[in-house]
């Protein structure tokens, strides 16, 4: 697994020296522009608008705009010396619930794994995570970003969750048409409580596939083969339903027919059961 950033992970006057290790991957299907008349793919030159030429990297600066066509100009170096020293270093300052963070905070995930000799250090910190339920706040920096971060336990392996600093969530108050005291007719309720019933399961990731990724992936297979491809005459049908009340009815209806397709207890039975166990 490619090693992404070396430093150290802190807490208290412990310092484990640490990988890190992207535990995502990103697996759509890029593609490139081609140029239709001559099949070859386009180059993206940076160019100036005003002296028409193209530029190398060299003749590049970092500006901020702080008014139209107005900036504020930084080489490389400023920026560099703006990072905090510890730029190598994933410190813990807090210890936390995890069930206090809102999943909105989330943003990337990375596995860490002990350098050289921090076996023994890791191991410990994961099993005091472990047994006291807790993670670790800290702050990084990966890159050019300092980001702030959670460390967690997963499977035996320490994770660093990097999270979105608290100004950088928007307040739910800026979303339009959001009631602030909402009012749930009692029976609607009801319904959709046994829809959500119904539908419950335990989470099974391996369940969940990307379905335009698979098709685009067996479309470009034709492709390469050289053979037709067929436009997918397939619709969806429309629903007919006009109200909330008709659609949960609809819904639950639709959920019955597929428990008793699935060769699960019929309805009539599930009542009668349901009537023995009041009785």
């Amino acid at each position: 697994m490619h090693t992404l950033w070396k430093g150290a992970l802190s807490f208290g006057l412990v310092h484990l020296p640490v990988k890190m290790h992207a535990a995502t991957e990103d697996k759509d299907i890029s593609m490139k522009q081609i140029h239709r008349a001559c099949g070859v793919p386009i180059s993206l030159l940076k160019t100036c608008n005003q002296c028409n030429k193209e530029l190398a990297s060299t003749d590049l600066i970092k500006g901020y705009e702080f008014q139209k066509n107005q900036y504020v100009f930084f080489e490389k170096e400023e920026l560099d010396e703006l990072m905090p020293e510890v730029n190598k270093e994933i410190r813990i300052v807090d210890f936390v619930s995890i069930e206090e963070i809102d999943p909105i905070y989330f943003q990337k995930t990375y596995y860490l794994s002990p350098d050289g000799r921090a076996d023994r250090g890791y191991t410990l910190l994961m099993e005091a995570l472990k047994t006291t339920g807790k993670i670790g706040i800290c702050q990084v920096s990966i890159r050019t970003k300092t980001s702030l971060g959670a460390v967690r336990v997963l499977n035996n392996c320490l994770v660093l969750e990097t999270l979105y600093y608290f100004d950088e969530v928007r307040s739910i108050e800026e979303v339009p048409n959001v009631q602030t005291n909402p009012i749930v007719d009692p029976s609607e309720l009801k319904m959709a409580q046994s829809i959500v019933q119904h539908l419950s399961v335990s989470f099974e990731p391996t369940k969940y596939q990307d379905d335009y990724r698979n098709r685009l992936q067996q479309v470009i297979t034709k492709k390469i083969q050289g053979e037709e491809i067929l436009k997918n005459e397939v619709t969806h049908p429309k629903s007919n339903v006009l109200d909330l009340m008709s659609a949960l009815q609809a819904s639950l209806d639709a959920l019955d027919n597929k428990s008793s397709s699935k060769s699960i207890k019929p309805k009539g039975k599930r009542k009668k059961e349901q009537n023995s166990m009041i009785s």
